[in-house]
């Protein structure tokens, strides 16, 4: 069975910093892309990041320079730092593990910036 369990959410002034983590079971970590996406209240889940199992990085144009998103294959376990954090950052982030036709979704963490 398939678990992807996200932690470290929370509420945080403007300008703060806040560091995701997803842990996860079930699936042959290094194998597969690993990601983060958002979803704000009436708006469409949209991508955050992303880490290929070499450690390859992609990222939204609206987080770049300010997310770094991590791997580690030992621990599986993929992390979101998140710095100079902005109310428009505010969304339920979920972790999600791709590889093919397969595609996983933990249940969630809120991020909450106040300004």
């Amino acid at each position: 069975q398939v678990q992807l369990v996200e932690s470290g959410g929370g509420l945080v002034q403007a300008g703060g910093s806040l560091r995701l983590s997803c842990a996860a079971s079930g699936i042959i970590f290094s194998f597969y892309v690993m990601g983060w996406y958002r979803q704000a209240p009436g708006k469409e889940r949209e991508l955050v990041a992303t880490i290929t199992s070499g450690g390859a990085a992609n990222y939204a144009d609206s987080v770049k320079g300010r997310f770094t998103i991590s791997r580690d294959n030992a621990k599986n376990t993929v992390s979101l730092q998140m710095n100079s954090l902005k109310p428009e950052d505010t969304a339920v982030y979920y972790c999600n593990a791709a590889l093919r036709r397969a595609d996983h979704w933990g249940r969630g963490t809120q991020v909450t910036v106040s300004s």
